[in-house]
């Protein structure tokens, strides 16, 4: 018989999932008392948090406890790294029903705990409660190094527009799911993966605010939409060239397959939690980033110098 929520009870699940947990090397008092302690020798904390909600931003009959522990640590890391600072620690409030299995709990302690692995941080705490969906609501911690925050309001006609990161596989991999197509070819095993376990590059938000960045942001709903919140808040235009986005043969055959537009994925689909970054013109690039457009004079985003059609990404009340 498989033990759920309701059989184990708060505490043993606290328990249960603190066992899972490591510790990083900013958590000076992890998961066990009131409240954590972390090390900020910076002086400043980079604070950032989100939610996810069964239903909305995942489904459990195409994604593993894992796979959203992935996710969820992902999408919140991601928007440290995009402030130019390293993520340090999570703390993860967590609401199910009492019938959840424990199994896929203590999963997705799991996959937190690895991708928190991943970026250079760990769960520092948390707390967990009982609803009628699954809830999650993460809060990432960042150290900034000395380095000025990297914020969308820096960037200035002059600037290059750089992608450090993925765009597009994680919608290919949303669309393919949603066809029915979870267990399709394996050459788009990548693309599910992406959509189900995205990999932000963390170290490349601190690299890109070593080598100047002026303004930059985590493709979280849609590059169009992520660059049009820079140009928004730095008073600029973006134009984009659509031949300097990948798209890899994956991708482009999912697309075939579908009958969808493969540079409209890379386009207005975010979770793959890139990081877009605008820079003086005569920065060194680090190893990793690709320039994919420039910053000009005026307002709005372009793609070749005509404006998109459509929407440009992610609606959350949609």
């Amino acid at each position: 018989m498989t033990a759920t929520l309701r059989d184990l009870g708060e505490f043993e699940l606290i328990r249960a999932i603190t066992a899972r947990l490591g510790r990083g090397r900013d958590v000076l008092v992890g998961p066990g008392d009131d409240a954590a302690v972390l090390a900020a020798a910076d002086g400043r904390v980079v604070v950032t948090t989100d939610l996810l909600v069964e239903g909305r931003h995942f489904r459990r009959d195409w994604s593993s406890g894992t796979d959203v522990g992935h996710k969820a640590a992902a999408q919140n890391l991601s928007d440290v790294a995009a402030m130019g600072a390293r993520p340090t620690g999570l703390f993860v409030g967590f609401a199910a029903p009492g019938e959840l299995a424990v199994d896929w709990a203590l999963a997705l302690a799991d996959g937190l705990a690895a991708e928190c692995a991943r970026a250079g941080a760990s769960v520092a705490g948390g707390d967990v409660s009982s609803a009628d969906t699954i809830m999650l609501g993460v809060t990432a911690l960042g150290d900034l190094e000395g380095r000025a925050p990297v914020l969308r309001s820096g960037a200035r006609p002059g600037d290059v527009v750089v992608l450090a990161g993925s765009v597009g596989p994680a919608q290919a991999g949303l669309a393919l799911l949603g066809a029915g197509l979870g267990d399709g070819p394996a050459p788009w095993a990548e693309l599910r993966a992406a959509h189900r376990r995205p990999r932000p590059p963390y170290p490349l938000g601190p690299a890109l605010a070593a080598a100047g960045a002026r303004a930059m942001c985590d493709v979280s709903d849609g590059l169009l939409q992520d660059l049009g919140h820079i140009c928004a808040a730095s008073g600029v235009r973006i134009d984009l060239d659509p031949d300097a986005i990948e798209l890899g043969p994956a991708l482009r055959a999912a697309a075939a397959a579908l009958g969808a537009d493969p540079l409209g994925w890379a386009l207005t689909g975010g979770e793959d939690h890139a990081l877009v970054a605008c820079l003086p013109a005569e920065a060194t690039l680090p190893a990793g980033c690709v320039r994919i457009g420039a910053v000009l004079a005026g307002a709005g985003v372009s793609v070749a110098g005509q404006a998109p059609r459509g929407s440009g990404g992610w609606n959350h009340f949609g």
